[in-house]
């Protein structure tokens, strides 16, 4: 596609200089682009109109995409995250003299980010990979999510004028449409394109992820993608708070309509007389939920199928159901219950509901329990419902959790991801493409580097990180000691 094309190729003139942008220089114009968002004055009531979202979720969103803004900004005028060593040369060491090496990260070039549909603002255009991307050195294309597309072009527009504002290189910020897979393929199979983020479906992100791997030249993927978010109930903890935990286990799963991929879509818990109590306490207080719009038509529809489709599982039974009516364009909260003896023996039953639904397993003894637990697949989040005696009783289950899930959570809900540097937001596949990574706080910038090493530089060639002066007084690790 020749508009791909020129699109790849402006936003690589631009990398070529932009990647040499001093941390300060990148800060100033993501503050600006922060500013410029909050001058938009249609913007809320834009983002509202396309969603569905009330206007307390989109102000709110709104303040947490000008917050990662701003926290990249301070991240890259700082200057220690590009992780700085220095390995001076020991010229008279035996057997053999050691060279000077020195050692950063340094960006890896044209970023495509794809917007996402359950976040208008702050998984889209000026999102957490648009920002994290910038603040690394790495021209962005934004691929408009199609169900909120004015909104879109709002914050690009913002970006823009930040850009020149800041006297940043033309096609440091492009904006794409494209209702169809299209653009999407063309601009993951460009060859001048380095790496991919993605917020959406499995199907979506496992697709974009092979074509990448397809490449002459495969390229990263960073694609959030599939999670249920299982909560663990242990027995001595929930036969004390039953009534407690099922509210707060009601708020998490209808909250935002249960569109965010930290919905908790799985209770695990042993079945006695305790469990029945939490059962019937969690029913009513999904009735008492009404269905509420989704973000779009297509959302809506998929939740419909993927609801009937879990409801007509064998052994599965509807516990408790919105007392309210919902139309097509709503979605219904719902909870279920199965066996887990059938749970285990249908894998259907662990695919994500994308909506406002829970399916609560029911086991037979711990042992039971482990078995669920050891078949589950990667997830964002995993939570135990238990105090610290109990919990240190079942050590084992913590130990398990560490291999399924990229943050882990002890009394608790899944829902509300707190942006600061020691978050994770990211786990084994099929929740992401690569756990290695988050896609929320600072270290999110990390996606979109790569290691360099300099041997035997002269100090003039090197660049300024790694100069023997320091002359950005950054914090590196220099002959082994952490100091500026």
């Amino acid at each position: 596609m020749k508009a791909i094309d020129e699109t790849l190729n402006k936003a690589q003139v631009a990398f070529l200089s932009y990647k040499n942008f001093p941390g300060k220089k990148k800060a100033e114009f993501l503050r600006t682009v922060a500013d410029e968002i909050e001058a938009l004055g249609t913007l809320v009531s834009t983002a509202m109109r396309e969603t569905n979202l009330p206007e307390a979720r989109i102000i709110n969103e709104r303040g947490r995409t000008t917050g990662h803004c701003r926290m990249f900004a301070d991240l890259v005028e700082e200057g220690s995250w590009v992780d700085a060593r220095v390995d001076t040369a020991l010229p008279n060491r035996m057997p053999a003299p050691k060279p000077d090496i020195r050692k950063m990260l340094v960006p890896v070039g044209p970023v495509v980010v794809f917007g996402a549909a359950n976040f208008p603002l702050a998984y889209s255009t000026a999102g957490g990979d648009t920002a994290s991307a910038l603040a690394a050195g790495c021209p962005v294309i934004v691929k408009a999510h199609p169900a909120h597309l004015e909104t879109s072009k709002l914050v690009a527009g913002a970006i823009e004028k930040a850009a020149i504002k800041t006297g940043m290189p033309s096609g440091v910020f492009q904006h794409v449409y494209g209702e169809g897979f299209e653009t999407g393929q063309a601009l993951v199979k460009h060859p001048l394109t380095k790496a991919v983020g993605f917020t959406g479906s499995l199907a979506g992100g496992k697709a974009l992820f092979d074509l990448a791997n397809q490449r002459p030249e495969p390229i990263p993927v960073f694609a959030e993608m599939s999670s249920i978010n299982p909560v663990i109930l242990l027995p001595e903890t929930l036969s004390r708070d039953a009534a407690k935990t099922a509210g707060a286990l009601a708020a998490s799963i209808t909250l935002g309509v249960g569109q965010f991929c930290t919905n908790p879509g799985l209770i695990i818990a042993i079945d006695d007389e305790t469990l029945q109590s939490f059962i019937a306490a969690l029913s009513t207080e999904i009735q008492k939920a009404l269905p509420a719009a989704m973000l779009h038509q297509g959302i809506a529809d998929n939740y419909s199928k993927k609801l009937a489709q879990a409801l007509a599982q064998k052994g599965v039974k509807a516990e408790g159901q919105s007392s309210a009516q919902g139309n097509p364009a709503q979605g219904t909260p719902l909870v279920a219950s199965v066996p887990a003896e059938i749970f285990l023996q249908n894998p259907a039953l662990s695919e994500e509901v994308f909506g406002p639904f829970s399916l609560i397993v029911k086991c037979r003894n711990m042992d039971e329990l482990h078995k669920v637990i050891n078949r589950g697949h990667g997830q964002l989040t995993s939570t135990i419902i238990g105090d610290e005696t109990e919990i240190s009783r079942h050590k084992a289950l913590l130990n398990v959790l560490i291999e399924k899930a990229g943050r882990l959570i002890i009394n608790g809900v899944p829902t509300g991801v707190e942006v600061c540097p020691s978050q994770m937001h990211g786990g084994p596949y099929p929740s992401t493409t690569d756990s290695r990574f988050t896609a929320v706080g600072a270290d999110a910038i990390k996606r979109f580097v790569r290691p360099v090493s300099f041997q035997n530089f002269p100090d003039s060639l090197l660049p300024d990180e790694l100069k023997e002066a320091n002359p950005l007084g950054i914090w590196r690790v220099y002959n082994g000691e952490f100091k500026k």
